[in-house]
């Protein structure tokens, strides 16, 4: 990604930049069913949204639509992947390789999207040494050693929820700048430290709250 694209990017409300993924995917159905154009209106009406709200995110990845025609499918895709960050590979450390976090080993539809988890971390000695869809799993003692040998700057963090803030500081002390937390804790770092928490529990409670309002 650009330098203008990345400052650009922290002027981006967060409420844009989690619907401009979805834009993205729908905008990649299109592609690949051969259509060429596409409007506001038609993206909006997909992702549920106003068409409005579609053209003012848009504005903000500097990409502008021919009148009575929309946007141009195969450049707002690239457009997109570009300011989203998608065409870039980040090097990422997994901590915790547990039932979920080697489902995310598991996953290589991530480096579609410009993560590469390039190595696993635990503190079971069983796991040390083995390998999950080829990504090699090392005990968290030699996290020091493999920041130096791999240059990781993502961490996912995928540990037990009482170990999350101690694994926490442990990391960002070895360097990493950026960490994807999966735990419920909302963990504590410096200011210059980048969190993306992912609560699949804060999610459950929100829909299981909306079920019980349909229900009752």
């Amino acid at each position: 990604m650009a330098n203008d694209d990345i400052k650009q990017m922290w002027k981006v409300p967060e409420p844009t930049l989690r619907r401009l993924p979805w834009y993205l995917a729908f905008l990649k159905l299109m592609k690949g069913k051969g259509e060429t154009f596409v409007s506001s209106t038609q993206i909006a009406k997909e992702i549920n949204v106003d068409a409005s709200q579609v053209a003012k995110d848009l504005s903000y990845v500097n990409v502008s639509g021919k009148t009575r025609v929309g946007y141009e499918i195969a450049t707002l895709v690239d457009v997109l992947e570009s300011f989203l960050g998608f065409t870039s590979q980040h090097k990422a450390f997994l901590f915790g390789v547990g039932s979920l976090g080697a489902a995310l080993l598991q996953d290589s539809g991530l480096t579609q999207y410009g993560l590469d988890i390039v190595a696993g971390f635990d503190v079971r000695p069983e796991l040390a040494g083995t390998t999950i869809n080829s990504i090699p799993v090392y005990h968290m003692d030699e996290f020091p050693a493999k920041i130096r040998k791999y240059g990781a700057t993502i961490g996912i963090i995928t540990v037990p929820v009482e170990r999350a803030q101690e694994v926490t500081e442990q990391i960002i002390a070895g360097g990493i700048k950026a960490l994807w937390n999966f735990t419920p804790f909302r963990i504590r770092v410096p200011e210059h430290i980048v969190v993306q928490n992912t609560s699949m529990y804060a999610h459950l409670a929100v829909m299981f709250n909306r079920l019980n309002s349909i229900n009752q």
